[in-house]
């Protein structure tokens, strides 16, 4: 499949987990593709590789000018850096509730805005923001991390709203639990580390994590030209998670 021939695309949080395998998809399927990352080493050798803060807005310029003109412009924006928490609200300091949600939410503010006027030039302009099950589920433990994707589900409505008369679609992906590299993180600084992978794969209906390669599945068909009528929608990529109730196996 080569739908993404022609295109230019640019993905944050590229070097590991979800924008990595982002990545490797759009360039399988005929994208020229940047990755935007404090480390973007793990990104896919044939993708431009951009060191930038998201938390800084001279460096988010930066990188993002650099993209579009080593790409030749812009078409196709996945903001996908972000960062975790754990605990209730009472949990992370003042200090930690300002960290997460500049790089999850205001992080998204400053790429999408340093990148609006190269993807105003394109024919086909799509934006896919990474959110999360915890916008719309209550998770324990998750109070600083579910209030930031709050924040970018609604976001990536009211981004909708606003580009749409512009020829810009705005959608997010709403990934269950994911084998991603922080997940692994908290897994293994688990007391008990099988009896937590075993409970977080119990909480989702299909009864295992979702896969980096299945949400990027989802983000491709967001950005992709096949879906030239879709904006403004919350795609979500969690084994059942949020939709299903099923009754408990005996």
């Amino acid at each position: 499949m080569n739908d993404f021939a022609g295109l230019r695309a640019l993905v944050t949080g590229g070097g590991s987990g979800i924008g990595a395998a982002v990545a490797r998809l759009f360039a399988e399927r005929g994208a020229a593709v940047a990755c935007l990352d404090l480390d973007p080493s793990g990104a896919p050798d044939d993708a431009v590789k951009l060191t930038a803060d998201v938390t800084d807005a001279d460096s988010v310029q930066s990188a993002v000018d650099s993209a579009a003109e080593r790409l030749g412009g812009l078409d196709v924006l996945v903001n996908n850096a972000g960062i975790g928490a754990q605990g209730t609200v009472e949990a992370n300091p003042f200090d930690e509730w300002h960290r997460v949600l500049d790089v999850n939410v205001v992080g998204i503010a400053r790429v999408t805005r340093a990148a609006l006027p190269h993807l105003r030039g394109s024919t086909h302009a799509a934006i896919v923001n990474t959110c999360s099950i915890a916008a719309t589920a209550g998770l324990p433990q998750r109070a600083l991390y579910s209030a930031t994707k709050g924040a970018v589900l609604s976001l990536t409505l009211a981004m909708a709203a606003d580009h749409v008369g512009e020829g810009i679609r705005v959608n997010c992906v709403n990934p269950g639990t994911a084998d991603t590299p922080w997940v692994r993180r908290l897994l293994d600084a688990a007391d008990d580390p099988d009896a937590e992978l075993a409970a977080l794969n119990a909480r989702q209906p299909m009864g295992r994590l979702v896969s980096a390669g299945e949400v990027a599945e989802a983000i491709a068909y967001l950005a992709s030209p096949r879906a030239a009528s879709t904006t403004g929608t919350v795609l979500a990529v969690d084994g059942g998670m949020q939709g299903l109730r099923l009754r408990p196996r005996s």
